[in-house]
């Protein structure tokens, strides 16, 4: 005789469908953001916006092209990109969606507020990037000028490092949720995480020169410095939420005792 599943278990080949419908989803809704996004940005001045940090260094001047694909592949790689932010609260839907039968009560609790915290400091981190970090990188950069060398800044490699760097910046806002969630889980611990602080540090830089554009050290160092920053913020924010499950767990050891 066959052994039936213990009741509340899904067995594995509805596990693949249901995974198969939830990508479906996902998918299907970041193709519709897609195209509504490239309706907006063909019709409003979007790209007008995202060129506004360089054009004060431009000097009166624009960004220019050198291949006729490339107005409409800039148009595209934008067009991805504010699809993909419109359809994640959808994609972060469909992944609780599918783990929330896998986890208990209190995991549920902090899964939710997680996913949408993780949202939230992506687009603050893609925020800061456009108005604060970008104008001074170029600022910087563009001031190592020769009067034997004539700027002229392509619309693709722009667009390009401009992305590269707001996906940078909104990646690694999210680290504080993060590692919030697993302390919340009970997987870290403020402790452990205080004795990894040069670790930490050296992985930071690490990482931001992995996935900086260009080799030049100022574009690490921005980064890696606010990544960092970022890991210091957890410490502190990690020991707060360790201290309150720590209660919560005494609390219940003095009622099982009581009882």
């Amino acid at each position: 005789m066959s052994k039936k599943p213990p009741q509340g278990e899904m067995p594995f080949l509805d596990h693949l469908e249901e995974l198969r419908m939830r990508l479906f989803w996902a998918l299907g809704t970041l193709v519709v953001c897609m195209l509504v996004a490239f309706a907006i940005v063909w019709n409003l001045d979007v790209i007008g916006v995202l060129a506004a940090p360089i054009e004060p260094f431009l000097n009166g001047g624009k960004l220019v092209y050198t291949h006729p694909a490339d107005a409409v592949s800039i148009v595209l790689k934008v067009s991805f990109g504010l699809g993909l932010v419109a359809a994640s609260p959808v994609i972060v839907y469909q992944i609780w969606a599918f783990l929330s039968p896998a986890l208990h009560r209190h995991e549920k609790r902090v899964l939710i507020p997680v996913l949408g915290g993780a949202v939230f400091l992506f687009a603050a981190g893609v925020y800061l990037c456009i108005e604060f970090v970008l104008p001074a990188m170029f600022g910087v950069l563009l001031s190592f000028q020769s009067e034997s060398l004539q700027q002229m800044i392509t619309a693709s490699d722009y667009f390009s490092f401009t992305v590269t760097m707001c996906l940078a910046f909104g990646g690694t806002f999210q680290l504080p949720i993060v590692i919030l969630a697993l302390t919340a889980l009970g997987l870290v611990t403020p402790t452990g995480l205080g004795k990894y602080r040069r670790h930490a540090a050296v992985g930071s830089f690490l990482v931001a020169s992995i996935i900086t554009p260009g080799d030049l050290l100022l574009m690490t160092l921005m980064l890696g410095v606010p990544l960092y920053g970022l890991y210091e913020v957890s410490i502190v924010l990690s020991w707060f939420v360790h201290r309150a499950r720590v209660k919560r767990a005494a609390a219940g050891t003095i009622g099982k005792a009581a009882a």
